[in-house]
């Protein structure tokens, strides 16, 4: 029986944390089910008279901590030959993502099956994207205005500012009205009203954690990964040192869940981590979700077995 081909692209595997990083628990469950698994970097796909191409590289992978992989010299193949592409380079989604959703739109044309869809990746920016859920996601404004960013504070008193293509809690702030460091904290990150940011409305339930949801084809899981800021903190990431526990779903979560789970499935949105603080979507990340090994570690709740039995009815449909 001939072998199913996946190719992963993302960042540099060798400078992952393996007992963390989410990419690589999908390809060790890949291999267990015997698929051929190959290995690129953003910067080895191209396209070559309508064709996408890849140089890329046979991967074995093992959960080891202090060695995790191995990778053959580097081949050219055609994207077409592959079953499954899994997209999994981590933000920041700027023009050389965008470029890259371009190659991986030819090689979705020509057969393989691309996860995440790369026009969804285009089309849902991870943190703009709540916008489609007014009636379950967090008081939020989309703005470069410094002005409009003072008038939003002004409103609610303490509010949360943050990048759009970033990830990780990287150039978050939390500002309560009244902090003197606020205008320079609008200056920076808006670079002087001249590049777009989201504010959102502060939830002081954030200190119970900021829970990730993960949707696969349409349908929420039923343990999500609380992730619990540090007292020193206001972020709740795993790489900004959050503290991660598990637990059921409540009927908030699942109602979330159920609104928004439709619109990504019909968006070719296969595998989503939403994040939901309190009783309201804060984000809903596509790119590289993350948190199905702690899952899988403290509540021995297998997600990313979840998500290939449903690639595998997928592709034998």
């Amino acid at each position: 029986m001939t072998k199913k081909k996946l190719a992963v692209v993302m960042d540099p595997i060798a400078e992952i944390i393996p007992e963390k990083d989410g990419t690589l628990g999908l390809l060790l469950e890949a291999q267990s089910r015997s698929y051929e698994l190959i290995y690129f970097e953003q910067k080895d796909l191209r396209i070559k008279n309508g064709i996408a191409l890849g140089s890329g590289r046979h991967l074995n992978v093992e959960d080891n901590t202090t060695s995790w992989f191995s990778l053959s010299e580097k081949n050219e193949i055609p994207l077409s030959e592959f079953d499954v592409i899994l997209m999994r380079k981590d933000p920041p989604f700027n023009i050389e993502y965008i470029y890259t959703t371009y190659v991986l739109d030819l090689a979705e044309s020509s057969g393989a099956l691309v996860i995440n869809s790369p026009e969804s990746l285009r089309n849902f920016n991870e943190k703009v994207s709540i916008s489609f859920f007014p009636e379950c996601a967090a008081p939020s404004l989309v703005t470069s205005s410094i002005n409009h960013l003072q008038d939003f504070l002004k409103l609610h008193k303490k509010i949360v500012v943050k990048p759009l293509d970033g990830m990780g809690g990287k150039s978050i702030f939390v500002i309560a009205e009244g902090d003197l460091n606020t205008n320079s904290i609008f200056e920076i990150i808006t670079h002087e009203n001249s590049e777009t940011v989201m504010a959102q409305l502060y939830i002081p339930e954030v200190v119970e954690g900021d829970k990730r949801i993960h949707i696969v084809d349409g349908k929420h899981v039923d343990v999500l990964l609380a992730r619990i800021p540090l007292k020193t903190d206001n972020r709740g990431n795993l790489v900004a040192g959050a503290q991660p526990k598990t637990q059921a779903l409540s009927e908030n979560d699942k109602r979330i869940c159920n609104l928004i789970g439709p619109k990504l499935q019909a968006s070719g949105i296969f595998f989503a981590g939403i994040d939901v603080i309190g009783n309201f979507l804060t984000e809903i990340n596509i790119t590289s979700p993350t948190g199905m090994r702690e899952i899988k570690r403290y509540a021995d709740y297998d997600v990313v077995g979840i998500f290939f039995d449903l690639i595998e009815k997928k592709l034998n449909d």
